[in-house]
């Protein structure tokens, strides 16, 4: 078995990670909130599909990534496969979307929030291990089946708990305080999913397929960064509109 590095770069990796998975969902849990105030069905949807966007866009996947360039086997090249890569990020997309429209469409009951709960976290170990799919190393990569098991349940417990603060609790420090338990929970369900990765070399065969991390990244990074922002300005910029359309609604004739 293949010696592994998980910190090649020391601290850094891991806390621009947490860094960008706080973000990225504090973006999407104070949208969701923004739809749960909404009274309107098509506006409602809309916000939803934004914060699906945001935390599983950014906030799971690009956390993913950005872990992934401390990620090294000093035997071996380390390649992404780019379309399986970009496939890892539709499915956190539209899990994390499944999650939020269960939970935050229609009348908050528990069942609901459970089952919201339910579908993010599987979102988010979706994306992980889609996304570790997409790595190729000179040889193979298995998992340990009781810290995948682990990482599972962070990542449903943590994205629970943070969907119960958005629904329920209202005010910026509730979304503030979701968005720190699930950057716990993205990280955290990473971090215990990669304690478990095992990499079994056999001798070189040739060039092994795909990307380098640095040239995959640094321009999803500049990407993503980007639709985030136009995303977080249409968002605002519809918040206007619809309390402005309100303030005229309830105008005395």
């Amino acid at each position: 078995m293949a010696e592994v590095h998980h910190f090649q770069m020391g601290l850094l990796t891991p806390v621009l990670s947490y860094v960008m998975a706080v973000l990225g969902c504090g973006l999407g849990l104070a949208v969701a909130a923004r739809a749960r105030a909404s009274t309107q069905p098509v506006r409602r949807a809309q916000f939803l599909v934004v914060a699906a966007l945001a935390i599983g866009g950014t906030g799971i996947w690009l956390m993913h990534f950005i872990a992934m360039l401390g990620f090294d086997v000093p035997e071996s090249q380390v390649r992404y496969d780019v379309p399986v890569t970009i496939g890892s990020a539709l499915l956190a997309i539209l899990v994390v979307g499944v999650g939020l429209f269960v939970a935050g469409y229609g009348e908050t009951t528990g069942g609901r929030l459970l089952l919201g709960g339910l579908c993010m976290g599987l979102g988010v170990a979706v994306m992980h291990y889609t996304g570790m799919a997409a790595v190729h190393v000179n040889g193979s990569i298995d998992h340990v089946p009781a810290l995948v098991a682990a990482s599972v349940v962070i990542a449903v417990v943590a994205a629970t708990v943070a969907l119960w603060f958005t629904v329920v609790v209202n005010g910026k420090l509730a979304i503030s305080a979701a968005a720190l338990v699930m950057g716990v929970a993205v990280v955290g369900m990473h971090y215990t999913g990669m304690a478990g990765v095992q990499v079994h070399l056999r001798p070189q065969q040739g060039a092994i397929s795909g990307e380098p991390a640095t040239a995959l990244l640094v321009p999803l990074f500049v990407l993503v960064c980007v639709v985030i922002c136009g995303l977080l300005f249409a968002v605002l910029t519809g918040s206007a509109d619809e309390e402005a359309a309100d303030d005229k609604a309830v105008e005395p004739v």
